[in-house]
């Protein structure tokens, strides 16, 4: 075929709806200008699953009536200075023009010195400009989208998916922007209302109060959010949300593992908290033109950023108690299932439950510490301060180990690290490794089999071989079920008090339960003037329990 030019109308045909390819890109693009105007309440309208009407009103500066005419031309914008240092959500100029070529566009404007109005309507390269009445602001419509574009009207998603996209989008807004009023309203129905709060009340109003109840701040240079307590957790990562300079973002997994990995053994394998966190970076280490709809963006020094949010949430997860309550008892027999959690409280030993458990008061509730866990996780703490102290052991006869595949292949990328506390282990061929030398503080251990059981672990699957080798060795000289009794607990009592994160053994398994007054008092029916909220209770539940979200 012979290669020609297209007409301009052919290619303004194609062109049109490269920024707006459906109804979700409309409302992005609208969003960040409303945000870029300064806005504090932003509300949308849509009808027909956006197809036939898109309406975003803000309370934000305004266009100037001068600028007004410009405002849907290609490429102009307000905004861009340099490509290299954007500072704004929107930059490209394309919003107004794309939807402008996909569908009717209308835009009515008004800054606060301005006396009236200023009107726009826009279709294709048609614009009319006119005076009207109006609050300060600025609201546009858009509709009988690709009305006039059969071929991509019919590759739409159908108007349920489409608003399920729409409501799931202006939800990340909400989380990352709290402290806005925003209020969405599908075909004529108020879905999604929230009034300005901090970001517990955005995670009310998107995940319901229940959920709200069980996330703590996290408030340090470059990071604000949320973060959930262990006990909330998912098997996905669809709960983890970050913005960037404001902008809400596909995370690379690089951040999702940061976040993840801070939380060590609080979290179950697997699982991954509910977190809402706006990182906010100098404006010429983010690239946001790397998306079509700037949902990615790329950033400089990743793995310094990821080390810097590892730490954040260390720090924000130290200073909470993440005691969990036990499950809401019921008669005839009361269950619970385990569960563990951060800043220790004053406990005084009351007894010993079946030489396994110790039972404590504090903080008017009833606590109760596995004692195996909470030696183990003595042990484990005291092991991991040794370990770097102390030279390593030379052992005086290197021992030979026969060593699989994988256990060969995981020797070549961990060799640096195991070096770095003392353990030295060399490929001597046909699979066998000598064994040179141990941490010293391992190499005292009475325990069977000690230089198999720490060679298995330092080249296990886990992705911390330190954990995984100090976590075994701490199990096997913990205390057991039947070793216990009351001397013997009241000095691990003192010894978890003091550990750095006592709220959970290596494994990841709950060191402490609690049970409130409170709860037990209503387990039996009964009501007195200390039925009060006190101690934990008071902190936790701070946003009323009405209906919970999904």
């Amino acid at each position: 075929m012979t290669i020609r030019l297209l007409s301009p109308e052919t290619a303004r045909l194609i062109a049109a709806g490269e920024v707006v390819s459906r109804p979700l890109d409309v409302v992005r693009e609208l969003l960040d200008n409303a945000l870029d105007a300064g806005a504090s309440r932003i509300e949308v309208d849509v009808e027909g699953g956006g197809l036939a009407l898109i309406r975003v009103r803000d309370n934000g500066v305004g266009i100037p009536a001068a600028d007004v005419p410009l405002s849907p031309l290609r490429h102009a914008t307000s905004k861009l200075e340099s490509v290299d240092r954007v500072t704004t959500l929107g930059f490209r100029g394309e919003a107004l023009w794309a939807a402008a070529q996909a569908g009717q566009l209308r835009l009515v404007t008004r800054p606060p010195s301005q006396l009236g109005a200023t009107q726009l309507t826009a279709h294709g390269e048609a614009v009319e400009v006119g005076k009207v009445s109006a609050p300060a602001g600025t609201s546009v419509s858009v509709s009988d989208l690709f009305k006039h574009l059969p071929a991509r009207l019919r590759t739409q998603l159908p108007a349920g998916a489409e608003l399920r996209e729409i409501t799931a989008l202006l939800t990340r807004y909400v989380l990352h922007w709290p402290q806005l009023h925003w209020k969405l309203t599908v075909d004529k129905e108020t879905k999604l209302l929230h009034a300005p709060a901090d970001h517990r009340g955005a995670v009310a109003s998107v995940y319901g109060p229940l959920n709200a109840n069980r996330v703590i701040g996290i408030h340090a240079v470059g990071v604000q959010g949320v973060l959930s307590r262990p006990e909330l957790t998912r098997p996905r990562r669809d709960r983890m949300h970050f913005a960037v300079n404001g902008r809400p973002v596909l995370a690379p997994p690089e951040l999702e593992r940061a976040v993840i990995d801070a939380y060590a053994e609080l979290l179950p394998a697997g699982h991954a908290p509910l977190c809402v966190l706006n990182l906010t970076l100098p404006p010429e280490d983010v690239n946001p033109n790397v998306h079509p709809a700037k949902a990615v963006v790329a950033l400089a020094d990743l793995g310094a950023l990821c080390l810097r949010l590892t730490a954040a949430v260390q720090a924000a997860l130290s200073v909470h108690p993440l005691s969990r309550p036990l499950p809401e008892l019921r008669a005839p027999a009361p269950s619970s299932v385990p569960v563990g959690g951060g800043a220790f409280p004053a406990l005084h030993l009351v007894g010993v439950y079946r030489e396994t458990y110790l039972l404590a008061e504090g903080e008017g509730d009833l606590w109760v510490i596995d004692a195996h866990a909470a030696h183990e996780r003595v042990l484990y703490e005291e092991l991991a301060r040794r370990l770097r102290s102390e030279p390593p052991l030379e052992l005086a006869e290197p021992e030979l180990l026969q060593l699989g595949p994988e256990q060969l292949a995981r020797l070549h990328e961990r060799d640096a690290e195991l070096r770095s506390w003392g353990l030295t282990l060399e490929e001597f061929g046909a699979g066998l490794a000598r064994l040179r030398t141990l941490p010293a503080v391992l190499a005292a251990l009475p325990l069977p089999r000690l230089h198999e059981q720490i060679i298995e672990s330092a080249l296990g699957i886990s992705s911390s071989a330190e954990r995984e080798v100090l976590g075994r060795l701490a199990c096997a000289p913990a205390l057991k079920a039947g070793m216990l009794t009351p001397e013997r607990g009241a000095v691990v009592l003192a010894q978890l008090a003091a550990c750095d994160q006592p709220w959970a053994c290596p494994h990841g398994r709950p060191t402490v339960l609690r049970l409130s007054e409170r709860d037990l008092m209503h387990s039996f029916g009964r009501r007195s003037v200390r039925d009060v909220a006190r101690g934990r209770d008071e902190t936790e539940l701070k946003v009323p329990l009405s209906a919970e979200a999904d």
